[in-house]
This record gives structure tokens, C-alpha cells and sequence, in this order.
């Protein structure tokens, strides 16, 4: 670490090196921090760690740096159709869980024997919730009226990742991270 950067220290007198304050490029406080430099972009985040972890074995003030992914993309992988057997299957499965775990703690309440009447009452829970959810699954999927005849599953995330580091000690980091690629 130079002697020209600055570290946030712990409060409580630590000295372990944490900020005080941590900082992103949305916080509120983003103006009372320096300006910030991308020194190095990845493809998958374990590499963008592990840039970071080395940069920790150095002992770089890693409280200056952060990863941010950029370039989101959201993917919707469809997985089958769906039909009103299928729609019933899905919702019987997504209630009878809520349903199990909502009779076990209402079992739990008794107190002459509260493992067989949990047990129970989560038995009962499960097949209710499951025949309440395939209902309403149905319900639901007969008012898409066709809209919608597929299941799907969607999820986000980033096409890479930024190691951005605080303008002071970015060239330190670039250095650092070139000299070990």
C-alpha cells in the first residue's frame, strides 16, 4: 500500500482495515469518494474474485475496489409446455409446501404430543395446500385464455464484470493484476 492512499479504518479501533462506510456507485455519499478507474473486465465473476483475492494476498486496500457487472441481460428459458394437467401439477407442488409447513407449526402448538400432531397437521397441511394450489392454478391458467401455453424459468444476470478501484491506487491494482495474468 502507498503512503498517498487513503484507508477507512473501523471505528471501534480495530485497525482491521474496513470501511467505514461502504461505498458503491449508487451511494448516496458517491461524491464525498474519489473518482474511480476500471482496471481490469471479466467474463465470469470467479475470475473477477479471484482478481480481487489476489489483490488481498498483496495487501492492496481491497476496500477500494469493487466488482460491478455490467451489461445485463435477462433470459427466459422455457422449459415445457403447459396444459391444465401440467398448471395442476405445478400449482398442487407450489401449495402443498406452504401448506406442510403451516400445519407442522400449528402442531407444534400442542402440547400433549406435539411430534405426532406435527406431524399430522403437516400431513393434512400438505394435502390441502396442494389441492387448494392446483385449484387456483387451474383458475389462473384458465384466464390467460391461451396467452400463455408454456412454463418457463427466468433469471438475470451480467455479461461481465468490472474491477473498478479508486483513482489513487488504480495503477497500483493494474500493476498487481497484470503482473499475476
Amino acid at each position: 500500500m502507498t503512503s498517498s492512499a487513503r484507508r477507512d479504518t473501523n471505528p471501534t479501533g480495530s485497525g482491521g482495515g474496513a470501511a467505514v462506510h461502504p461505498w458503491s456507485p449508487g451511494s448516496p455519499d458517491a461524491s464525498a469518494r474519489s473518482a474511480r478507474r476500471t482496471v481490469a473486465s471479466f467474463t465470469a465473476y470467479a475470475d473477477a474474485e479471484r482478481a480481487v483475492d489476489r489483490l488481498a494476498d498483496h495487501d492492496f486496500p481491497v476496500e477500494r475496489v469493487a466488482i460491478i457487472g455490467q451489461d445485463l441481460q435477462t433470459v427466459e428459458q422455457v422449459t415445457g409446455k403447459l396444459d391444465y394437467p401440467s398448471a395442476a401439477w405445478r400449482g398442487a407442488v407450489s401449495g402443498a409446501v406452504p401448506g406442510a409447513l403451516l400445519g407442522w407449526v400449528f402442531g407444534l402448538f400442542d402440547w400433549a404430543d406435539p411430534l405426532v400432531s406435527a406431524l399430522l397437521l403437516a400431513l393434512y397441511g400438505l394435502l390441502i395446500g396442494a389441492v387448494i394450489g392446483a385449484i387456483i392454478a387451474v383458475i389462473v391458467y384458465a384466464m390467460q385464455g391461451g396467452r400463455r401455453d408454456f412454463a418457463s424459468v427466468t433469471f438475470m444476470g451480467p455479461r461481465r464484470y468490472e474491477l473498478v478501484v479508486d483513482d489513487e491506487v488504480a495503477d497500483q491494482a493494474a500493476r498487481l493484476i497484470a503482473r499475476e495474468a
